[in-house]
């Protein structure tokens, strides 16, 4: 029962009349609903019982014998019980309902306003619903997508604001990078205009602070994945904790952390995360190279970002060491460099040394000082046309041996060398610096017969005439290198033939 108001029918026949008078107070067959009574039953619409008898509803409390089954009152019955089934459900249960010969009845009597009148408690309910039925899971759905929606929201803003303040301790914001200018009109490529358009947009200026010490120097980009190649003493300052911050040549910041450093070559890489659009500069072969040819070196020297000098290598295979600031001697670079007059000065350290072709062929790691000024008691420290650049082919091998591993391997001969000899030679120590053996046992040097007190005048027949200058030598090849020495024990001269070993040690 649905609780809806009859409507009669006028276009269905006509019904019997009731065998007795309706009940004048329309009493329900349960009393009066009130707010303590059950609600009533679903009401499908009617099925046929399970004998097979066809089932007739009749206003009388039971049915009679003399009244016989009515089609149409039937189907009546049938859209009373239902809640107003589609049509084509309705015509369905007519279809297996008999279908006698419709009997000529008087006109039936006014229906009873009362919606009990309808109801039949003995009635089969069918089990097949027809109303739509209002899901009962969307306003827990409703609940559901508001949680996560707030869940969403929260854990969005944490991580926004974890992102925010990571890109503000980082320094790193939207940095537009050019790529690599083109030559200006009416410059040839290899002039030093040419040169500095195709390079600046590679060359960075980096300011590194420590506890102790601040400065500025120089790097260029090795690769898109923002590595930059600079020197050890550059960034030695940030070792223990310091800053470093990359400034490109459009003027965009970026902080920066080390990869790996050596102090034996002056050589560190350092790297910028979150950077796009980065243009690495090419390193070129410093074998190729000859005194005479011209090169261009970029640098911030004091300071003054994108500076661009012109000159020539000067020398090849000058053998020069700096640093040794410790006692121990750690901190020394033993460098086989490039000599060039292009004019550099400090800040420059760092900076690409580049060729005609731009390509980069010495990285500028250190200058000559002139003398103190006996006018005035100062020391100059601008430029005098000395500077010295660390070869190409060695940086990328130090370069590569830093991303990969973090630190660089030393070519060794497995000897220590007295370096207070003031002879024109290098000369094998009496004893290791330990208070060992000065040759190192089942190293290089021993098992090519090095003994104490020995003299190496040449390498590769390149004259030697100190300690630093063999180690230069040495330092300039690969481990697994094989090298002919020349050496002098007791007068007499022999060429002895040995493998360089590697050590992670300056």
């Amino acid at each position: 029962m649905d609780g809806r108001a009859h409507v009669p029918d006028d276009t269905a026949p006509a019904r019997p009349t009731p065998l007795h008078e309706p009940d004048p107070y329309s009493t329900p067959p349960y009393g009066e609903p009130g707010p303590w009574a059950p609600a009533p039953p679903f009401q499908g619409p009617g099925v046929a019982p399970a004998h097979g008898t066809p089932y007739v509803p009749s206003q009388a409390p039971y049915p009679t014998a003399d009244a016989p089954p009515d089609p149409a009152h039937q189907s009546h019955a049938h859209q009373t019980h239902a809640h107003q089934p589609h049509a084509h459900q309705t015509q369905a249960h007519q279809s297996h309902a008999p279908q006698p010969h419709p009997v000529p009845t008087p006109a039936p009597a006014p229906a009873p306003a009362d919606p009990w009148q309808r109801y039949d408690p003995w009635a089969v309910p069918n089990l097949q619903q027809t109303d739509p039925v209002l899901p009962v899971e969307r306003p827990s759905r409703r609940k559901a997508l508001l949680g996560w929606g707030l869940v969403v929201v929260l854990v969005a803003g944490g991580l926004g604001g974890f992102a925010g303040a990571w890109v503000e301790r980082a320094g790193i914001g939207d940095v537009h990078l050019p790529q690599a200018a083109k030559v200006p009109a009416g410059r040839a490529p290899g002039s030093v205009a040419g040169i500095a358009a195709r390079a600046l947009p590679s060359v960075v200026t980096l300011h590194v602070s420590g506890d102790d010490e601040a400065g500025t120097g120089t790097g260029f980009v090795l690769d898109t994945r923002g590595h930059i190649l600079t020197n050890n003493h550059v960034v030695a300052p940030a070792s223990s904790g310091g800053e470093i911050t990359v400034t490109f040549s459009t003027g965009d910041t970026a902080q920066a952390r080390v990869v790996g450093r050596d102090s034996g070559y002056d050589l560190a890489v350092v790297q910028v995360s979150g950077v796009r659009g980065l243009t690495p500069l090419a390193l070129g072969d410093s074998d190729d190279v000859r005194v005479g040819d011209p090169v261009v070196a970029i640098g911030a020297p004091f300071d003054l970002a994108n500076t661009v000098t012109s000159g020539i290598i000067s020398a090849k295979e000058r053998p020069i060491t700096a640093g040794g600031e410790k006692g121990d001697g750690s901190d020394i670079s033993y460098v086989d460099a490039l000599q060039t007059d292009a004019p550099i000065n400090p800040g420059n350290s760092g900076g690409p040394l580049l060729d005609a072709h731009a390509q980069v062929i010495g990285i500028n790691s250190a200058i000559r000082s002139a003398g103190n000024d006996t006018d005035s008691g100062e020391s100059q420290s601008g430029s005098i046309g000395l500077g010295f650049a660390i070869p190409a082919n060695q940086a990328r091998r130090v370069a590569e041996e830093l991303i990969n591993e973090g630190h660089a391997t030393h070519p060794v001969i497995g000897v220590t060398l007295d370096m207070g000899y003031t002879g024109d030679a290098a000369r094998v120590s009496a004893k290791g610096g330990t208070g060992g053996p000065a040759v190192q046992p089942g190293g290089p040097g021993d098992r090519a017969g090095l003994k104490a007190g020995d003299l190496v005048t040449a390498v590769d027949g390149h004259r030697v005439h100190s300690g630093e200058e063999l180690i230069v030598k040495i330092r300039a090849h690969r481990p697994g290198d094989r090298l002919r020495l020349t050496v002098e024990r007791a007068g007499a001269e022999r060429a002895v033939s040995l493998v360089l070993g590697a050590s992670e040690r300056n």
